[in-house]
């Protein structure tokens, strides 16, 4: 993990390489400025307890709203308070379903082009209704609680965008 804030070039903050750490435990908590490897956190959450692994993958999109013409996206954070929250939420979902097998939450930090990943949510249970629980729980609740901002950058113009509404749907 990075320490320190990221370093300014021409006048854009950059943030220095930050390599995947290799999971601990039962959980892989993860802020980076690699590309994000769904699969292999698919194949890591894979044990022979669980038949239910599922995966969410959030991916930079062309368009925003109504604004056509996304080029890319600039993720930044709070590094120190990432892992940290990330740990929170794991701790969450696992209390919340104790028979979770693996669980690995990834976020991307610097700027990604369309089609790339830019969070990663990986969870195995036994059954699958509670792998979809979980991740969907983990998910939602990082779009809302991680300290990342998110900037949209199109085609003469960025523009920071406001902390994003869970997907779930009571």
């Amino acid at each position: 993990m990075q320490s320190g804030p990221p370093r300014a070039e021409g006048g854009i903050a950059t943030y220095p390489p930050v390599t995947m750490l290799p999971p601990a435990g039962d959980d892989w908590l993860a802020v980076t400025t690699d590309p994000l490897a769904p699969p292999e956190a698919t194949a890591w959450a894979s044990l022979p307890a669980c038949g239910a692994v599922v995966s969410f993958c959030g991916n930079v999109r062309d368009h925003a709203g109504d604004r056509t013409g996304v080029v890319r996206l600039r993720y930044e954070a709070y590094e120190e308070y990432v892992v940290p929250r990330l740990a929170e939420v794991a701790a969450g979902a696992r209390y919340r379903w104790p028979e979770i097998g693996r669980l690995a939450l990834w976020q991307r930090v610097g700027e990604l082009e369309v089609g790339e990943s830019a969070v990663a949510v990986v969870a195995s249970t036994p059954h699958r209704a509670e792998a979809f629980a979980a991740a969907s729980f983990c998910i939602d609740t990082l779009k809302v609680t991680l300290p990342v901002w998110k900037q949209e950058i199109w085609e003469g113009g960025r523009t920071w965008v406001a902390g994003c509404p869970p997907a779930r749907v009571t």
